[in-house]
């Protein structure tokens, strides 16, 4: 069969509390969601960013896509970025070429009646998580629900809190929060930060000699991803794994992260960095290096591919994106135990839209 249909729909969707991180803040996220059909099988795959995405799917994706053969999913990512070249591969344009890989991936996986997992070569029937929020905008009441709501509600044993507020300038209370943090979860529990770039390099290694009580075991972003030689620098002067890599738009991008020697682990994130094609490619620059690979954000979007990644670490269980998903498909996961379990019983990646709940979000 040949791919008839490729559209795409955004929604713009308001968080249920205002939230920042250290360097940015937001009240909506924004969806861009991609539907490619063959026949009367009709795939999914999306992307969170601006809504100018769906213009790329349209004006430039679509013509590439449309009459190829629905098996031919490297052929067609290969087609895609050789027609972003004039735009440029990174950003809006790689998240839409995400969404688009992403549904070409499912479609495939529902015309041969296979769970996705299982098409792309699973080695494991679950997928480990860790709580992910802990904004900087929430007092200690709302930080304490949440850890707790993970911890003790859902029984994950991992959790991550955003620090290095207003760009670092506040490290005292970063640091009270960090132990209001452990506080919360107790001391069994793997407390992971994230500074979203937000430090100098010596600002974060200050920050962890700091914190050490609290024994923080991953430290995100301490500094810019792109400053790869102050990543190598925080790296070598911390306890924690020092990870980044979530604005990794192409393949040289996280090569050049590996051979820098900038992180203990590395992040992709399959809605940026060129959809589970490219992902797929990533795992084994990582594995070449003798790094694991950590899924960043949109978990159901992670989950099948992550499960057929033999040196994977985690995914990110991101509040926004949870709530986001769990609301816009029927087959959402359940995180109970610290862990995903693609659904072995559906074709594709086993979700359904809601049409009816997402259309008042629609950006018109």
């Amino acid at each position: 069969m040949t791919v008839t249909d490729l559209t795409v729909e955004a929604y713009t969707i308001p968080t249920d509390a205002p939230e920042a991180d250290g360097t940015l803040a937001w009240d909506s996220t924004t969806m861009v969601l991609v539907r490619a059909r063959a026949g009367d099988c009709v795939g999914i795959g999306w992307t969170y960013g601006p809504a100018a995405c769906a213009a790329v799917v349209t004006d430039l994706l679509a013509p590439t896509v449309v009459g190829r053969r629905e098996e031919d999913v490297t052929g067609a990512h290969e087609a895609m970025v050789r027609a972003l070249r004039n735009a440029g591969r990174a950003g809006i344009a790689a998240c839409a070429l995400s969404a688009v890989d992403v549904a070409l991936w499912d479609l495939k996986a529902r015309l041969l009646s296979v769970p996705l997992h299982r098409l792309l070569g699973a080695v494991r029937d679950h997928v480990p998580v860790y709580g992910s929020g802990g904004f900087t905008t929430y007092d200690r009441a709302r930080l304490e629900r949440q850890l707790s709501h993970w911890t003790d509600g859902e029984g994950i044993p991992r959790v991550k809190i955003k620090i290095a507020e207003s760009w670092g300038s506040r490290p005292d209370r970063d640091l009270d929060r960090i132990g209001q943090a452990r506080a919360a979860v107790g001391e069994q529990t793997e407390l992971f930060v994230d500074a979203n770039g937000g430090y100098t390099a010596k600002q974060a290694i200050r920050m962890m000699g700091a914190a050490a009580d609290y024994d923080i075991v991953w430290f995100e972003e301490p500094v810019s991803s792109d400053d790869l030689a102050g990543l190598r620098q925080v790296r070598h002067a911390v306890r924690a794994d020092v990870t980044a890599g979530e604005y990794g738009y192409d393949l040289t991008y996280f090569h050049r992260m590996c051979t820098a020697g900038a992180v203990d682990c590395l992040q992709a994130d399959v809605s940026r960095c060129g959809g589970i094609t490219e992902w797929l490619r990533i795992a084994a620059v990582a594995a070449a290096h003798g790094l694991e690979l950590s899924g960043h954000c949109a978990p159901h979007l992670h989950v099948h591919v992550a499960a057929a990644t033999a040196n994977l670490r985690h995914l990110e269980w991101f509040h926004d994106h949870v709530r986001i998903e769990s609301m816009c498909f029927d087959g959402a996961l359940d995180p109970t135990g610290g862990v995903l379990h693609p659904d072995d019983s559906a074709p594709g990646h086993g979700l359904t839209v809601r049409t009816p709940d997402l259309d008042r979000y629609r950006v018109r």
